[in-house]
């Protein structure tokens, strides 16, 4: 989508497109609103200004936009796509203890664990959520948060044909 394409959206279709890339309500209505965007680098500052602006309801309501792991069916799918030029491959074991610890995780905090995956192998993604069951809810909103940015900004990248 080109820039301009962007910009001529009309408000509730930019709206449901922002929704897309994040799945926050307050997010992609200020998105929408904040058109027209003067360059990418526009509506990547805009995406990023915005989301610092991001109450924790609002922060909860983006993360349950992805979709939760959950049976080992569909972890398999996931680590083993090819992704970013690479293909990991993840043991069963790997996949079980993933499953087990999102499911820890989700039981003491509320909400299903958040990192950006681009690149990531399942093992190093086990080992990130290993590490990051001890923290506080707090911490862990605020981690969420800051690698829900970075997904958006993956997204908008990817939207806008950025390189």
């Amino acid at each position: 989508m080109t820039l301009d394409e962007l910009n001529a959206l009309p408000e509730n279709a930019a709206r449901d497109l922002f929704l897309l890339q994040c799945h926050a309500r307050f997010w992609a209505h200020h998105m929408a609103a904040a058109r027209p965007f003067s360059s990418q680098r526009d509506v990547l500052d805009t995406a990023e200004s915005l989301w610092r602006q991001a109450e924790e309801s609002d922060v909860l309501e983006a993360f349950a936009g992805h979709a939760e792991i959950g049976d080992l069916h569909a972890l398999r799918n996931k680590f083993a796509a090819a992704e970013q030029g690479q293909v990991s491959v993840a043991s069963d074991e790997t996949l079980r203890q993933l499953q087990l610890k999102n499911r820890e995780y989700k039981a003491k905090f509320g909400f299903i664990f958040i990192v950006c995956a681009t690149g990531k192998p399942a093992d190093e993604m086990l080992a990130l959520l290993k590490a990051r069951l001890p923290n506080a809810r707090e911490t862990e909103l605020r981690k969420g948060a800051a690698e829900q940015a970075k997904i958006t900004q993956i997204r908008l990248k990817k939207l806008l044909d950025i390189v």
